[in-house]
């Protein structure tokens, strides 16, 4: 069920109904559209924050619906439980289990390290996500019956020859059941990795690029000193700063902070400096009033002048900010005049 949400809404009523998979978030403005859904589509929750990077991009990577996070990361489950050093009698490597000859197919250096590898978390998911990409294309003009998520996965664990053996899905004599079961335990198991969707923006022009490459981030941890143009990364503590019970949480949280997301989602269009005070500084020559603030627009919160920044957002229109808010929290979307307290609100300014 999906449910328009006025501005006027609370964010405890927000919050509340996106618990339960019941909203559906319009944002809009004059120049975008962004839209956050609850329908399993595009979230992802539960997995291991270093993938989760990836299978966002693997999955924005491919034209075909149906290869969503959640599917994605149902079967990297099945495949590896999220292992980077998993093996199978069969000689699969890595956490998507792939076979040398497979790999040779599909494998790239994703992740610039120099090396395609099929034990590399970036390399691994990139390739899993174009090679399910292909075999849903080709499901879908196969013209056999059934869920062309189902066809891909038993192309993906048996090869395609053995989907167009059986025209469709292998029975469970086939193999010992391997795959016909690998694709029901898939299939049953996505529910668990689906969180509330991601933000999706329509519109051109950079602010509505930084905001819609900023949602990929969504639900990411934050982490102290963490993040930059390359994606999220374990950040450090300050003494002040990065702590949670007592402990360092930012050295061991893979994430962003608030001003590397911004930092990240601008890059390299507008290559902003690194720390919140210093983007308003480099930023501060276009200012732009509540009034007039614009998809993209950056916020910034602060407990005296400029020098005193110690916040900084994203705007998502309609009043709302995308941002990662502090150790414990994730990215998010919240409105404006909760986002942070309203008395540091600082101003705003369009890169």
């Amino acid at each position: 069920m999906n449910v328009l949400i006025k501005a006027a809404a609370t964010v405890i009523a927000l919050v509340a109904l996106a618990a339960v998979g019941l909203v559906t978030l319009v944002l809009v403005d004059e120049d975008a559209k962004a839209t956050e859904t609850s329908d399993g589509g595009g979230g992802l929750r539960g997995v291991p924050a270093e993938f989760r990077p990836w299978i966002l991009k693997a999955a924005a990577a491919c034209d075909q619906p149906e290869l969503t996070p959640a599917l994605l990361a149902a079967q990297l489950y099945q495949e590896s439980k999220f292992s980077t050093t998993a093996t199978s009698h069969a000689g699969a490597q890595g956490p998507a289990q792939f076979m040398p000859g497979t790999w040779a197919t599909w494998g790239r250096d994703a992740d610039g390290n120099g090396e395609a590898s099929p034990w590399d978390i970036g390399d691994a998911v990139t390739a899993q996500g174009r090679f399910m990409c292909s075999l849903i294309k080709q499901a879908k003009t196969s013209g056999y019956g059934g869920d062309a998520r189902a066809l891909a996965l038993a192309g993906y664990n048996a090869g395609w020859g053995a989907v167009e053996k059986y025209r469709g899905v292998p029975p469970e004599s086939f193999a010992g059941g391997e795959t016909y079961h690998y694709v029901r335990t898939i299939l049953a198991t996505m529910p668990r990795f689906q969180g509330p969707g991601l933000l999706e923006v329509s519109g051109s022009g950079a602010g509505a690029d930084a905001l819609r490459k900023a949602a990929t981030q969504l639900g990411t941890p934050y982490s102290w000193g963490g993040g930059g143009p390359g994606g999220p990364s374990t950040g450090f503590c300050d003494g002040t700063n990065g702590y949670q019970g007592g402990k360092c949480a930012a050295s061991s949280t893979v994430g962003f902070d608030c001003s590397s997301l911004v930092q990240y989602a601008y890059w390299p269009a507008v290559k902003l400096p690194r720390v919140a005070a210093a983007q308003y500084g480099a930023t501060s020559d276009r200012p732009v009033s509540r009034q007039n603030l614009k998809v993209g627009d950056l916020l910034f919160w602060s407990k005296g002048g400029s020098g005193d920044i110690y916040h900084v957002a994203i705007y998502a229109g309609d009043g709302n900010v995308l941002h990662a808010p502090r150790t414990g929290q994730d990215v998010k979307v919240q409105s404006l005049i909760s986002a942070m307290p309203e008395a540091d609100y600082y101003g705003a300014t369009r890169p």
